[in-house]
């Protein structure tokens, strides 16, 4: 069903671009109202996403929590939860560094702003982006839950998995006392993985959707309109591709090709819909069928989307240096080092922030006197570059999760390749916990 499924995504977005080709082409005439029609039509067709996007989250917060409450109640012990967190952690922060060092080295190289050589713009131009969405205090206060039912509601995915640490370590302090909790949460997980089945039969249409709507709108010429700079993007997602799935290759070993091929569904869909909440359940049964133990995926998978974020960090770099090369402002290695480690700083608080990536960067332009306005320039295309930073993101933390259960020592045999239930996830149960 996974490869089926994976193909009529695939469908729907080459249908998207087609069908939103030939909207756009039969409607624009170059005239205000021509483009006020086409926003009209976007935004009923975009009502077919927009319904999938919300039946996707509806799922993230109760699996979420069901899964990483399980996950730490069949550690055993607090121990092994500081292990697992400090490694996970511990490759969060140098996969960060990695990505936003090689989009720095990538966008220097390229130099895909040099050619534009653009006037400076006023000095009170703005972006339309609004930077107050991130400050540091309020990032910090907004990791600690004041409600847990608000945290649900809003889907706030740190404040959840703050919250669930609390319940996972308390139900392993009480012991016994809590199994019927245990076995009601793992029955949770398991019902909103089977929810997450049906869901996803509506992914198609909502990537076709999505697509029809954008190239209708915009026209396909805003691909070639910024191709230099999206084709070297690309590059850069590709280079950061190959060098996770090759570090992982080299501590996971040979079995780390089934790792690509589980990970294609959820890739492919997170590229289609530019949303990487949307391939979570996908990514976890992914995870679960290559091999890693749901205690262990059901842990660093949700701390992955809130501190490792690959596709987005490299984004940052890249975005914010062509912003300077566009305008012909040089920054000197000194600059571009403080950016980098600035950004390794900003971006932790990015999850749970409307539109992350632009806000992060706004505030980073500012600070290093950079014209805010320069977003403009990537505003028009954001669209399609975070489709490749929201796969990037997937392949990312699924590489991270099998790297923490191979220093665990805890991979179990993968399931078979292409063999997977017609109506129901493969979640295998979690093992006992170790004494």
């Amino acid at each position: 069903m996974a490869k089926r499924l994976t193909y009529f995504i695939l469908a729907g977005l080459v249908l998207g671009i087609v069908v939103g080709w030939i909207i756009n082409s039969a409607i624009d005439d170059g005239t205000p109202e021509a483009a006020a029609r086409l926003l009209v039509i976007g935004g009923y067709i975009t009502i077919l996403s927009q319904i999938f996007l919300h039946l996707i989250k509806m799922i993230i917060a109760p699996l979420v929590f069901a899964t990483l409450v399980a996950g730490i109640a069949h550690m055993g012990d607090t121990a092994a939860l500081g292990r697992v967190g400090a490694k996970a952690l511990g490759w969060f922060v140098c996969a960060s560094l990695f990505s936003l060092t090689l989009g720095l080295i990538l966008v220097n190289f390229f130099q895909p702003g040099s050619a534009l050589g653009l006037p400076l713009p006023p000095v009170d131009a703005a972006s339309g982006v609004d930077r107050s969405a991130f400050d540091f205090s309020k990032f910090v206060l907004h990791i600690f839950p004041d409600s847990m039912v608000a945290a649900m509601a809003g889907n706030e995915i740190l404040q959840i998995v703050v919250f669930s640490l609390f319940v996972g370590v308390a139900i392993t302090a009480v012991g016994e006392k809590a199994a019927p909790l245990v076995k009601a949460v793992e029955a949770l997980a398991a019902v909103m993985l089977q929810v997450t089945n049906y869901v996803m039969r509506f992914a198609p249409v909502a990537v076709f959707a999505a697509v029809t709507a954008t190239i209708a709108e915009r026209g396909p010429t805003i691909l070639a309109t910024y191709g230099y700079f999206m084709a070297t993007f690309y590059t850069a997602l590709a280079l950061l591709w190959l060098c996770l799935i090759g570090i992982c290759f080299l501590i996971v070993g040979r079995r780390t090709r089934l790792l690509v091929r589980y990970i294609r569904d959820p890739v492919v869909l997170a590229f289609s819909t530019a949303s990487s909440e949307a391939a979570f359940p996908r990514t976890l049964e992914a995870l679960d069928r290559f091999g890693v133990p749901p205690r262990i995926a059901s842990f660093v998978l949700p701390l992955g989307y809130s501190f490792n974020l690959d596709g987005s960090m490299i984004y940052m770099t890249f975005a914010t240096i062509f912003i300077a090369q566009a305008y012909a402002i040089p920054l000197s290695l000194g600059q571009e080092i403080a950016m980098l480690l600035t950004l390794m700083v900003t971006s932790k608080g990015i999850a749970g922030v409307p539109r992350a990536s632009l806000v992060i960067i706004a505030a980073t332009l500012a600070q290093f006197r950079l014209p805010e306005a320069g977003l403009l320039l990537i505003i028009a295309i954001d669209h399609f570059l975070d489709m490749g930073r929201s796969a990037t993101n997937v392949v990312g933390n699924a590489v991270a999760a099998a790297v923490v259960a191979r220093w665990e020592g805890q991979l179990d045999p993968p399931d078979p390749v292409d063999i997977e239930p017609p109506h129901a996830p493969s979640h295998r149960p979690a093992p006992p916990a170790e004494t």
